[in-house]
């Protein structure tokens, strides 16, 4: 009798019991789930389960939903307050390219998989590879879910201080693993005003680059989202 790979035979990343994801999930007592397929395990893991689900009206429904595995990751933004600089990476990302970017090239934050890795080690790990940079403290933001309808990947979030005495190589990624990264050092002025005019279009990026406006290292530079909102209620007031 023929195994299936990533079942009972170890696919080519040597898993198998895939088709166990979400089996035994307990925490939601509305959702029972039923069944696990498993549709492809080439490197990330696709999967269609089916469950029952109770709705708002009491009502059990069967439903189905394919969910795309590729593991949880996590990414810093590098600072730098006395310069005023951010350290960021420009690469080309294939669905973005499929999907409306008009060269496949998106600045982002340094970010990677866990690859069984704790976040924190990860992240390091990856700004080094990527940015050149051996990182020193870093704080740690809320974890978040991406793209949550069909992702599972939940990303860790970092932000920690740099000096350019902390480069320790070029940076660029590993080329056996097919990486050709750009190393981009901005102003923090220059990457907000890319945020504004769609330069920056990866979602993790942006939202780092809003915090460190908002609460994080730059914020002492700008005026706070509250007093910008009393402001404008003045003028409301006022007109």
């Amino acid at each position: 009798m023929t195994g299936v790979l990533g079942v009972d035979v170890p696919d080519a990343r040597g898993r198998t019991g895939l088709d166990r994801a979400g089996r035994d999930l307990t925490g939601n007592p509305d959702v029972v789930v039923r069944d696990v397929e498993l549709l492809s395990s080439s490197w990330y893991v696709n999967r269609r389960t089916t469950f029952e689900r109770r709705g708002r009206d009491g009502v059990w429904r069967t439903e189905q939903r394919e969910t795309h595995d590729r593991g949880n990751g996590a990414t810093v933004l590098l600072y730098d307050t006395d310069r005023g600089t951010v350290l960021l990476t420009r690469q080309f990302r294939l669905p973005a390219y499929v999907n409306g970017s008009p060269d496949g090239l998106l600045v982002e934050t340094a970010a990677g998989l866990l690859d069984e890795q704790d976040a924190e080690s990860a992240v390091r790990r990856e700004a080094e590879e990527e940015l050149g940079v051996a990182v020193g403290p870093l704080s740690r933001l809320p974890d978040l879910f991406m793209s949550p309808g069909s992702v599972t990947e939940r990303l860790a979030f970092f932000a920690g201080p740099y000096t350019p005495a902390d480069r320790v190589s070029a940076g660029g990624g590993l080329a056996e693993e097919g990486e050709d990264i750009e190393v981009l050092e901005l102003s923090f002025d220059e990457a907000l005003a890319w945020v504004d005019d769609g330069r920056i279009a990866d979602a993790k990026t942006v939202l780092l680059l809003q915090w460190a406006a908002l609460r994080g290292p730059f914020s002492a530079r700008r005026p706070s989202a509250g007093a910008a909102l009393a402001g404008q209620r003045r003028v409301v007031l006022d007109e």
